[in-house]
Parts: structure tokens; C-alpha cells; sequence
């Protein structure tokens, strides 16, 4: 129980400084304008898994989000490293949170329905 307890408290650490290295650390363009929307690490602390959403829905913006955070998750790690008090910072993995473009896509549902009305 306090293992689990632990991961959760250090994803939401995680989260909130990978939002902030992202914004003031990495100057890359393709990564910026991107919301971290969760962090789950495993009950080990080895890896973390980080949650993104970006605005556009198209493919290419999304494989540009996608590469730009690869190039800086050795910057993003070590900058995590430095400002969390953990003996190991845990590997990081990227992925885009589909649950922002499935709640768009029910909004233009639901409005659908109510034009036709």
C-alpha cells in the first residue's frame, strides 16, 4: 500500500516539474504548447510513463510532438534528476493522451444530435 501511495505522490511530483522543465528549459518548437495531462510509475520507480495532449488533431503535428520529445528526454531526465530527491530518476516514457480527442470527438457528437433536433 505505501508503495503504491509513493508512485502516485512521485507521478504528480513528476508532472508538475516536467510541465515546468518543458515551458522553461527546452527550446525546442515542436514541444511547446503541449499539456502534460498524468504520469503513472510503476511500483518500482523505474519507469514513468508521461501523458501528453497537444490542439491539433493532425497526424503530422502529432509525429512532430512525438519526435521533438524524444530528441529532449535526456535533458527533461536529468533536469527531473536534479530537482527530485529520489536515488534513481526513472526512465521515461512518452505517450499521447487520447482521452482529449475522444472527449472531442463525443462533443461534436453530442452536437450533432442537437442540431438535428
Amino acid at each position: 500500500m505505501a508503495r503504491l501511495y509513493r508512485a502516485d505522490r512521485l507521478g504528480q511530483e513528476i508532472e508538475k516539474e516536467i510541465s515546468d522543465i518543458i515551458r522553461k528549459r527546452v527550446r525546442d518548437p515542436r514541444v511547446q504548447g503541449i499539456t502534460i495531462t498524468g504520469v503513472n510509475v510503476t511500483g518500482d520507480l523505474q519507469q514513468a510513463t508521461v501523458y501528453y495532449s497537444i490542439l491539433s488533431d493532425k497526424a503530422s503535428d502529432g509525429e512532430r510532438v512525438a519526435t521533438g520529445l524524444q530528441k529532449a528526454k535526456g535533458l527533461i531526465r536529468s533536469e527531473l534528476g536534479s530537482r527530485l530527491s529520489i536515488y534513481k530518476t526513472p526512465e521515461l516514457i512518452f505517450e499521447r493522451d487520447a482521452s482529449v480527442q475522444y472527449g472531442d470527438r463525443i462533443d461534436q457528437l453530442i452536437n450533432k444530435l442537437n442540431s438535428k433536433e
